[in-house]
């Protein structure tokens, strides 16, 4: 009797087990909502594959915490699905990058002021013998290429960041008649008695010799004057004589082109100032390295054309 008492309200064992289950089905999710609520999470499915892991997975939400700001739990490494990284650690390095090579300063081709400053110090170092001439040619290509090879760097010729490290190390600042060894700088102002007729206008400043007609240049080149014992004498003066294949009588020295105007001073071409520049100097005269130039300039003077040399 107390059997069927009890069937009389109840739909059997399994009846009563398939509502439990339900009602316990509800109840967790409604205090999965409540938590959601209170607690500002978001609620997950768990992964198909999920091993004796809770049916709800429930990861805090960025920012969530409690009335006073103050940040709620993190999800820690362990509630991470296997074999997946955390959102912050760094991926796993791959091969380096090769080294970026030093960047090239100059090479064949370039010119200019720094160009001169490049030779005038591998010539400091023994590297370079000619110029310097501002061109970056085949001779300052070999120079650096010999300058690199001597210290381990990459023999390319060019001349980059690390060998003008180098360089500068190893040599000092170069003094403006370095830089102009053989000649190439530009000409000075010039001087005011220049300024008509026909004047070879010579400045010991600027070592520099002007052509000048009615106070227009029609040519510039280098020059280099006497040493302290025998000066070149400063002033006013005119061609007397010309002779294109001159011998010094003193000295027994080729004077070509020579263009005498004061004694035995002479604006001439020389060997010596085209091969040693301004290492050397004459015996009073002016010297002139150009040859090319000054045998223009021969042709063109005149006895009687004035000259004029000052600082």
């Amino acid at each position: 009797m107390a059997d069927a008492a009890g069937s009389g309200g109840f739909t059997g064992s399994r009846g009563f087990t398939g509502r439990r289950g339900r009602v316990r089905a509800v109840a967790a999710a409604v205090g999965a909502a409540a938590l959601v609520t209170v607690c500002g999470c978001t609620v997950q499915p768990a992964p198909t594959d999920a091993k004796g892991r809770a049916p709800v997975h429930v990861r805090v939400s960025p920012g969530a915490g409690d009335a006073s700001g103050t940040p709620g739990p993190t999800a820690s490494a362990a509630d991470e699905d296997p074999g997946t990284s955390s959102p912050t650690q760094s991926p796993t390095p791959t091969a380096s990058a090769a080294a970026t090579p030093p960047a090239v300063l100059w090479s064949r081709g370039a010119y200019g002021r720094d160009v001169r400053e490049l030779q005038a110090r591998l010539r400091q170092v023994d590297w370079l013998h000619d110029g310097p001439t501002g061109t970056y040619d085949g001779a300052t290509a070999e120079a650096v290429k010999g300058f690199q090879g001597k210290r381990g760097l990459p023999r390319t010729g060019q001349t980059d960041t690390v060998t003008w490290q180098r360089l500068l190390a190893m040599t000092h600042e170069p003094g403006r008649w370095e830089l102009y060894l053989l000649g190439g700088q530009p000409a000075a102002t010039p001087d005011p008695r220049c300024l008509t007729g026909r004047v070879i206008c010579v400045d010991k400043t600027s070592r520099t010799l002007r052509w000048m007609i009615d106070g227009r240049t029609v040519s510039t080149m280098s020059v280099r004057f006497g040493s302290q014992y025998t000066p070149t004498r400063e002033g006013v003066f005119q061609v007397y004589w010309k002779s294109r294949h001159h011998v010094s009588t003193l000295y027994d020295s080729p004077m070509p082109y020579a263009m005498f105007f004061s004694g035995g001073q002479a604006v001439h071409y020389s060997s010596d100032f085209a091969m040693r520049g301004y290492a050397g100097a004459s015996h009073g005269c002016v010297n002139v390295r150009d040859e090319g130039a000054i045998a223009k300039l021969f042709a063109q003077v005149r006895n009687g054309d004035k000259v004029v040399v000052s600082w």
